[in-house]
């Protein structure tokens, strides 16, 4: 922790240089930020550095080779720079600077071929990459729209159903209520149907007489005429029959001459019937 600290405030310094350093919280976490900053920060002056050497080389070296060029154009062919039309400058200068873009090692027709293959190759597999990535980026889009309407329509279940859950808790209040209520009043009778008993039993009234034997005796009054239903059914066959024997016996001779009468009427139809039988196989 000390050692943190004192890399901390050491940077610190460094960065603010002649400035008071701000006051910070120098808490374990704080602590373990700030050293996180400063080991980043120090290795990206590192990196910064070596880029800014490395330039100075490449500088320096072009400065070697422009006037290595510049004393070749004088021994050969006693050219000077200042001795070029404003037209051959803008052409050496444009010349130059498409090497420096193309980052080629010289100005030769084969290096410039080269970067130029290089670039177009790094161009074809970007172009290729981009449209891989408007692909995905298309396919995404869908997936979004299609989790927006999912999510919106949950967004409305929910609502629906908590508009719904809202009704049934009011209701539910309402029918708790109403069994509080009910409960209450259920209670308060039954006290005072215990208060009348009690009033009634003093009185000296008959335990025969109170509601309980009163609906037990309905009870077995409706249990006695369901077992009488059946007895009066076998009853009604025999509703015609007198209860006086010489009555009946006076009720049998009347039904046995009811039958003589039949038969002789049934006798005489038949005789009848064979003679007009005949008198049809006559004729």
């Amino acid at each position: 922790m000390e050692e943190k600290l004192q890399r901390v405030t050491s940077w610190l310094e460094k960065m603010y240089k002649d400035q008071p350093v701000p006051e910070y919280e120098k808490s374990a976490r704080a602590v373990d930020v700030l050293y996180k900053f400063a080991e980043y920060n120090e290795e990206r002056d590192k990196d910064v550095s070596l880029l800014i050497e490395n330039m100075n080389k490449q500088a320096t070296e072009y400065q070697e080779e422009a006037n290595s060029l510049e004393d070749l154009l004088k021994e050969s062919l006693d050219l000077f720079l200042s001795s070029l039309s404003s037209e051959g400058t803008n052409c050496l200068m444009f010349l130059v600077n498409t090497a420096m873009t193309l980052e080629t090692k010289d100005t030769s027709l084969a290096c410039f071929f080269a970067a130029i293959c290089e670039m177009t190759s790094l161009q074809y597999a970007t172009q290729l990459k981009n449209r891989k990535k408007k692909l995905k980026l298309r396919d995404i889009n869908k997936n979004l729209t299609s989790m927006l309407a999912l999510e919106q329509q949950l967004k409305d279940d929910i609502k629906e159903t908590q508009g719904k859950l809202q009704i049934r808790r009011e209701k539910m209040n309402r029918l708790l209520h109403n069994m509080e209520f009910l409960k209450h009043k259920c209670e308060e009778l039954k006290m005072k149907i215990r208060s009348v008993e009690e009033k009634i039993t003093a009185t000296g009234l008959e335990q025969s007489l109170t509601h309980e034997s009163l609906m037990n005796l309905s009870k077995k009054l409706s249990e006695l005429q369901a077992e009488v239903v059946p007895l009066d059914k076998e009853l009604e066959y025999y509703q015609d029959l007198t209860p006086n024997p010489s009555l009946a016996q006076v009720k049998i001779e009347e039904v046995k001459q009811e039958l003589a009468v039949m038969d002789e009427e049934i006798t005489k139809r038949i005789q009848k019937l064979t003679g007009d039988m005949s008198e049809f196989r006559r004729l």
